[in-house]
């Protein structure tokens, strides 16, 4: 988890662009009276509405795409479907099955048009992702979401997605530790921590940390015990038998190395998208 700044907590007051959070199933209400003398003031035509979010209802959207690696989404769904009050959409072009990395296939529920406001969205990788970002109805769809959602995710390089919707300039963000450098290119500061939560865009690390992401982002929708509840229904206790689990612990040479097979592989993409975005 990020050192967090202290911009927004559990009652989502600050840091978010244009949502209303919505209200943790355990947080206090406190209703102070309203000037009877004070009009209301009239919102300003230019000014964006949020979204009336119904604080019972959690709209949460996987975006799908070939190439994707299963666990990235799969894991936090796992998490996610059991938040209380959640409704779960998995949404892509079409209702077509998409292949996975690990060479099984997976069939949406939504195509994206028919995909309402989402209150959470959330964005996988693998190496489809690097094509995903090329993709102008992915990207035209994660940027029209993002308007109105109150969590923007990514687990693992499908922070390069957001990063190719323009969501990441100037944030901290996280992603797979190989590909983690190339983050730069969309005005992001990457960070080698798990889970990276800066304002309304959430990211995590490779693969195994969507878990981690969903289990923090379950607690921030309707509050630690029922994080913790979800948790334990999972039976969620890594116990690897390695040490090898991150770049931290990982043989130096081993790591630049494969940071420059990543470069080689998906760096040109990189540059493409990040050129459509920055300029």
């Amino acid at each position: 988890m990020s050192g967090h700044d202290g911009a927004h907590g559990h009652d989502g007051s600050a840091g978010r662009a244009v949502a209303r959070p919505i209200t943790p199933k355990d947080a206090f209400t406190v209703e102070i009276a309203a000037d009877a003398s004070a009009p209301a003031p009239e919102p300003s035509p230019t000014t964006a509405m949020p979204p009336e979010h119904d604080p019972a209802i959690v709209r949460i959207v996987f975006v799908l795409f070939s190439g994707m690696t299963q666990l990235d989404f799969t894991g936090p769904a796992e998490v996610l479907t059991r938040v209380p009050g959640a409704t779960v959409q998995y949404a892509a072009a079409s209702l077509e099955p998409l292949a996975t990395d690990c060479g099984f296939s997976v069939v949406p529920t939504h195509c994206f048009a028919a995909v309402p406001a989402a209150d959470v969205l959330v964005v996988p990788g693998g190496d489809g992702a690097f094509d995903a970002m090329l993709d102008p109805a992915v990207i035209d769809f994660i940027r029209t979401q993002a308007e109105r959602a109150t969590w923007v995710t990514s687990v693992c390089t499908g922070a390069f997605v957001l990063g190719a919707a323009g969501l990441l300039a100037g944030k901290r963000a996280t992603t797979h530790w190989a590909s983690l450098p190339m983050l730069d290119a969309f005005g992001a500061h990457p960070v080698g921590e798990r889970v990276v939560d800066d304002g309304s865009v959430v990211t995590a690390a490779g693969v195994s940390a969507g878990i981690d992401m969903a289990l923090w982002l379950a607690a921030e929708l309707a509050g630690q015990p029922a994080a913790e509840g979800i948790q334990l229904q999972l039976e969620y206790d890594p116990q690897p038998p390695f040490a090898a689990r991150s770049a931290a612990s990982a043989d130096t040479r081993v790591l630049a190395a494969a940071r420059a097979d990543a470069e080689r592989r998906r760096g040109e993409r990189v540059s493409r998208a990040a050129a459509a975005v920055i300029g």
